[in-house]
């Protein structure tokens, strides 16, 4: 059967998080002193160490779909249990669901062509005639790749997500003008969106000469976080040259690996070994992740606990998408041995495929669907993997709305979050490190 994004790509389900608000005090501004906007100056106040600190208060939200309002107080971009500082600045929130944004942990914002113009795409039977109309895709557009992934992760950003994890591919075709897209669309959106940029050797490792020195370099440039690697055995045909080219580099640059793995049956899993193998050899537990993992929904329990286990104990995460139901992780099983995964996008509107939007409470509502999920906490649990799956990934800290944690949030209308799951209502506000980044489903720049 010809691949295809759908037979390409898979699916997650379920992480716990937790819930908390804070009520504001009447040493806040009245809130018809906001601006309707939201998004006036605040009045400086001052904390106990004689600082400027930006005190706002999301005042009338319902954190988690509560069944009744309070007011959402933001110290220096972090929720706080305490009173709202005088001359906080308020901001109405009219009684809209408050929810963590989202984190999108697999995404190419380098190949797409959101925003541009119509692309007719043509029939493509294995990995490399997808590269190959990776490459005449690429030279067709008129828009470099900061402009066009710059389009697509601020539209990201309008859709709640706080996060994202943008693999750039690197071959001779392109040299690293897709990791220095990534990097300059990520300067402009720093106020906005923490990325990690993976440099991503779609084109295959040892199959394309100078792909090994592209790496190096990416490694090298400060521009990456991480360097990755694609089906050592399906498809560059060298499991251990490729293994080891990639965790060498990674190790002496002091960078990540995230290892894009479609490779089913014993070489998937064979795969895997030796991720496992070379990541307790480098000492590089917390720093290795692998991609789809389309080998291990199909192993029987005894196989998948024992591969959980050593994913486990090295500390190796797992991200996945959600176009079947066929490819989605067991993510309970795998949490039982303390194995990170999150939840992601991939390509959008690329050569790929023309489907896909970067709106990842549309893609817990397509996990939701794909497991054929039905009960509330189901359907809660495909939020959480969306929420908080990704920012264990990227070791970012959960935007869970308790205090202490990141005030990055999304207010939307709705009864419930299972509702809102299903339901999938506009962004009304996004707000990131306690400022308003969108409104009404538009970022503001």
């Amino acid at each position: 059967m010809p691949l295809s994004r759908r037979t390409m790509l898979a699916g997650a389900a379920a992480l716990t998080g937790t819930t908390a608000a804070s009520a504001a005090t009447a040493a806040a501004v009245p809130a018809e002193a906001a601006e309707v906007s939201g998004v006036q100056a605040a009045a400086p106040s001052a904390d106990a160490a004689g600082r400027a600190a930006r005190a706002v208060v999301f005042r009338d939200v319902r954190p988690f779909g509560a069944a009744r309002a309070t007011d959402l107080v933001v110290v220096d971009g972090h929720v706080t249990d305490g009173p709202a500082p005088r001359g906080a600045k308020v901001v109405d929130g009219g009684g809209r669901i408050a929810l963590p944004s989202l984190v999108d942990a697999h995404i190419h914002p380098d190949k797409t062509t959101w925003g541009g113009s119509w692309v007719s795409r043509r029939p493509a039977g294995a990995i490399a005639d997808y590269v190959a109309q990776d490459v005449e895709l690429y030279r067709s557009q008129r828009r470099p790749v900061a402009e066009r992934a710059y389009g697509l992760m601020s539209h990201a950003v309008a859709r709640g997500t706080r996060a994202m994890r943008a693999h750039a591919d690197l071959a001779p075709a392109y040299g690293l003008a897709g990791v220095e897209g990534l990097a300059e669309a990520r300067r402009r959106l720093r106020h906005a969106l923490d990325v990690q940029i993976v440099a991503f050797p779609q084109h295959g490792v040892i199959r394309t000469p100078g792909t090994a020195r592209l790496l190096e370099d990416a490694a090298r440039s400060g521009d990456v976080d991480m360097i990755g690697g694609i089906d050592p055995i399906g498809f560059d045909h060298a499991l251990d040259e490729q293994l080891d080219l990639v965790f060498g580099i990674a190790d002496r640059h002091g960078v990540g690996l995230d290892i894009h793995l479609h490779d089913r049956g014993d070489n998937g899993v064979r795969t895997l070994r030796g991720i496992i193998d070379r990541t307790r050899a480098l000492s590089l537990a917390g720093k290795v992740t692998v991609s789809h993992v389309f080998c291990l929904p199909a192993l029987s329990d005894r196989e998948l606990g024992s591969l959980a286990a050593d994913l486990g104990a090295q500390d190796i995460a797992l991200t996945t998408v959600a176009p079947s139901d066929s490819l989605v992780l067991p993510i309970a099983r795998l949490r039982e041995h303390g194995v990170r995964v999150g939840l992601g996008s991939d390509g959008v509107r690329d050569a790929w495929s023309p489907f896909g939007d970067a709106d990842m409470l549309h893609r817990a509502h397509l996990l939701g669907w794909v497991t054929d999920v039905r009960l509330d906490e189901e359907l809660a649990d495909c939020y959480r993997v969306a929420a908080h799956g990704g920012a264990d990934v990227m070791a970012l800290p959960h935007a869970d709305l308790a205090p202490g944690s990141p005030a990055d949030f999304v207010l939307v209308r709705g009864e419930c979050l299972p509702q809102v799951v299903v339901d999938m209502p506009r962004r009304d506000m996004v707000v990131h490190g306690g400022v308003v980044v969108a409104r009404d489903g538009a970022f503001l720049g």
